[in-house]
């Protein structure tokens, strides 16, 4: 893109002078040389919270008396619904308004479907087309500095965090994967955890690999730490062995009995494991005592009947049974825990609300649901609510990506009413943290 001197941004000098600093330091530094190659009068990243609700505008302000502040970091939370980040996050295009000091750019920051946030800039004059596709592209290269540093650094981590996480929340996060979403050219797939005040034990998991792509929810027994340990215990069993090649049936075999071992009588964790062959477009599945998937196909929601085993843990030795899931191009696969379903969620309509979603994105679907199930409670969940959306499309492993996203499963600013209607309260207090 040209800067009002007709001069061209040099990224890689962007790249080497976010390396040069420190990774505390690499989102101020990428703003200020932004804003130099840009013409730009500021440049902000506002990335993501971890209800899925906020954007949080990071920076370095000493004496800042807005938002949060730890030392000379900011972090000014602002609200998603209604506003142009909402648009912006859900299109997945860049938005255009002007102010009196200037026009206002706003360009998602997306990663492989993953939306990790947006980056605001006020320009002097309104960008042409051209520009704007730029400017887009730069919002990409944003997104790949942030995952790159934040592997350093708990500033990233501090600003997402609006609410305090107890040590059982804690736990659970570092089982989640790093991405919540990510976009394939066979499939796309998102997943949201929705936490109880005392955290339950819920996980969900995913990875792939030239041939294969594994996933995995999960729900262990009893709350709060306790809870949290059993889920690494599985979680952790389940990834080295999936890490060391074994095939579904030993993955879970390995896993019940390490959990067996390793955790006291009669505690347990129920799940379910699923394997795609991305060459053969098939897919098995393990249900260890879990709540049946729904499937969406040609508008019609219904159950997938599947055998059901005993949870894992229970008993050591024991082998689980390996059962078909049908994919055909177009499904769209939902799997939950017991909390989507628990007694005060009862009246959310599961097939209506999948549904109502069918022209959403899975990463939109996902939350969702999760925010109908936190209105119908009043946002107190007695257990945690976790749900995992797999898009199936088949055919060719490639994929058309713009600036980190694909256009053609986005949803269009038309399709902005996502919210499930129930009945429900209109207070939704929010408890503990995902």
């Amino acid at each position: 893109m040209s800067d009002t001197d007709g001069r061209v941004p040099d990224l890689r000098t962007l790249l080497e002078r976010v390396e040069a600093a420190t990774p505390v330091d690499a989102i101020d530094v990428a703003a200020d040389e932004l804003a130099t190659m840009l013409g730009a009068h500021q440049v902000s990243l506002l990335i993501a919270d971890y209800s899925g609700r906020l954007l949080v505008r990071l920076g370095r302000t000493p004496g800042a008396t807005g938002g949060r502040t730890q030392g000379t970091e900011n972090a000014e939370s602002v609200p998603l619904a209604g506003t142009v980040y909402e648009e912006v996050l859900r299109t997945q295009q860049v938005a255009v308004r002007e102010l009196d000091e200037g026009t206002q750019v706003t360009a998602p920051v997306t990663v492989r479907g993953d939306a990790i946030g947006a980056m605001d800039l006020v320009l002097t004059t309104r960008p042409s087309p051209q520009q704007m596709a730029e400017i887009a592209g730069i919002g990409h290269v944003l997104g790949h500095i942030v995952v790159v540093n934040r592997r350093y650094t708990d500033l990233f981590e501090w600003g997402q965090r609006t609410t305090a996480f107890s040590l059982a929340a804690e736990i659970q996060r570092r089982l989640l994967p790093p991405a919540f979403t990510c976009e394939a050219g066979q499939f796309t797939l998102a997943g949201w955890l929705e936490p109880a005040s005392t955290a339950g034990g819920d996980t969900f998991d995913y990875a792939f690999d030239r041939t294969t792509l594994h996933l995995s929810i999960t729900d262990a027994a009893g709350h709060d730490v306790e809870a949290a340990l059993l889920a690494t215990v599985l979680v952790g069993a389940l990834r080295n062995a999936r890490r060391t090649g074994m095939d579904l049936s030993s993955q879970v075999i390995r896993a019940n009995d390490k959990l067996a071992a390793n955790s006291s009588p009669g505690w347990f964790v129920t799940g379910q494991v699923v394997r795609i062959d991305l060459n053969q477009e098939t897919a098995s599945i393990v249900n260890a005592g879990h709540p049946k998937p729904l499937r969406l196909r040609q508008g019609r929601v219904e159950e997938i009947e599947l055998a059901i085993d005993i949870p894992f843990g229970l008993e050591p030795g024991r082998s689980f049974q390996v059962q078909p899931l049908t994919l055909e191009p177009g499904d769209r696969i939902v799997f939950v825990t017991d909390g989507m379903l628990e007694r005060n969620a009862a009246d959310l309509d599961f097939h209506t609300a999948l549904r109502d979603t069918a022209h959403l994105h899975p990463r939109e679907v996902v939350h969702a649901v999760g925010e109908a199930v936190l209105r119908l409670t009043g946002g107190k969940l007695r257990d945690d609510a976790t749900v995992l959306c797999l898009d199936w499309y088949g055919g060719s492993a490639g994929r058309a990506t713009h600036h980190g996203a694909s256009q053609e499963h986005a949803s269009t600013e038309a399709e902005r009413s996502g919210q499930i209607a129930v009945a429900a309260p209109e207070h939704v207090p929010r408890t503990g943290v995902s």
